[in-house]
């Protein structure tokens, strides 16, 4: 046996950030010995785990004025990407540890399903390391990985200093912060009988925990724990492929199989043939099937939701629990909603991202203005709220949209 293949027989599995949905692919190499897969659905979610939930899409060096960097907290051998990804691509993402000097070492490798020699021209001229189309190899990835990083730990990253004026962070006012404070005490004391017979009848009516718990996205793209209280049953997250067909922000339906295609020879497809959600299907059913996935999910009558439950976000109780969030500083009084993770990464163009330079609010302008006409709102029109907020908002504003609030707090449809 000779040295090169002892070197192969004894080297240790490398770990693998691998960003996508492909089942396929991912199934395929998770099944492969020599990687240890670590999996996260999309780029932003990759970016928060890489800073350790520190990543701020707007935050530059005071001083500077350029990207703040970020200390390496992750140990992993390379970054394995799908190039269609929601929101952030794997180019643009790319370019973003550029920017912020994170992982410059580490191999960075693109898998696309479908041919495109202008996007893979790209690819490699941005600096990605290695673009494989349709077929993977993964003995052929780990050759070329190990390559890569016994030659990128020899050589030496040039820095990048790129800085958008646009991408100003959000600094909370002093006022706004103070009276925030002063104003969520004294709604805590008089709340708190509230609080706690809404506690109780939750208990009485199901079992499980009283308050909710989930990942938030705001000011800045910041993560942070959101508080509320549980209004559905407990398993309401297992049954949302049940209901998602009642979403109300869906506005196109994705065909079975594609009607191009139909018309074609058998054989024959429409446009390149790409893997999504682990079925070998043409591109032009794919990106169909993607543009169905809005960022919004609001469901009318969710079965899912408890008696109590109904009640409580009719009158908006259950979002009383949030006062905590806004004592920490994750949120303010008023502001934008603070999104879930995966409509937050839906939402990095930068056509809608301004919404993120303003703070996440208990109560908002989009909010208000629903309420206060008792109609449907388009996701586009909620975009289009949240960004006026974002580049109009004041310390005065605020107030009126607080006097508003108050005025609607009685409703009988649930926003």
């Amino acid at each position: 046996m000779n040295s090169e293949s002892m070197d192969v027989s004894i080297a240790e599995p490398l770990n693998i950030l691998y960003i996508g949905n492909d089942t396929r692919t991912l199934t395929m190499f998770e099944n492969y010995p020599m990687f240890r897969i670590i999996r996260m659905q999309n780029c932003l979610e990759a970016m928060f785990w890489l800073t350790g939930n520190e990543f701020n899409l707007f935050e530059t060096d005071p001083e500077t004025k350029v990207n703040i960097t970020y200390q390496e907290i992750q140990s992993i051998d390379a970054i394995i990407s799908e190039l269609v990804l929601p929101g952030i691509n794997a180019l643009i993402f790319f370019k973003r540890l550029k920017l912020i000097k994170l992982h410059q070492k580490t191999p960075f490798i693109i898998l696309s399903f479908f041919r495109d020699n202008e996007i893979k021209a790209e690819a490699f001229n941005t600096g990605i390391d290695d673009f494989y189309s349709k077929t993977f190899n993964p003995e052929a990835i780990e050759s070329r990985i190990r390559f890569l990083k016994k030659y990128k730990s020899e050589v030496t990253i040039r820095p990048i200093v790129i800085q958008d004026e646009d991408m100003t962070p959000y600094f909370c006012p002093l006022p706004k912060r103070i009276f925030d404070i002063v104003l969520t005490l004294i709604a805590l004391i008089i709340l708190s009988p509230i609080m706690i017979l809404t506690a109780i009848a939750i208990r009485i009516e199901s079992k499980g925990r009283i308050y909710y718990l989930s990942k938030r996205v705001g000011a800045n793209y910041k993560i942070f724990d959101f508080y509320k209280f549980r209004s559905m049953y407990p398993d309401a997250d297992k049954r949302l492929k049940d209901v998602a067909h009642l979403n109300q922000y869906i506005s196109e339906t994705a065909e079975e199989t594609c009607s191009e295609c139909n018309k074609l020879p058998p054989g024959q497809t429409c446009s390149p043939l790409v893997y999504y959600d682990g079925e070998e299907i043409c591109e032009r059913l794919a990106t169909q099937r993607r543009n169905t996935r809005k960022a919004f999910l609001k469901i009318k009558d969710d079965p899912r939701i408890t008696h109590v439950g109904k009640f409580i976000r009719m009158t908006s109780i259950d979002e009383l629990p949030q006062l905590f969030n806004i004592l920490k500083g994750d949120m303010s009084i008023v502001g934008n909603r603070p999104l879930p993770l995966n409509e937050a990464e839906a939402l990095t163009k930068k056509k809608w991202s301004r919404r993120f330079r303003a703070a996440a609010g208990l109560t908002g302008l989009w909010q208000v203005e629903k309420r206060g006409r008792k109609g449907t709102m388009s996701e586009e029109e909620r975009f289009a709220l949240d960004n006026y907020y974002a580049e109009n908002n004041s310390f005065w504003g605020d107030i009126k949209l607080i006097l508003r609030t108050f005025k609607i707090f009685i409703q009988k449809e649930n926003v």
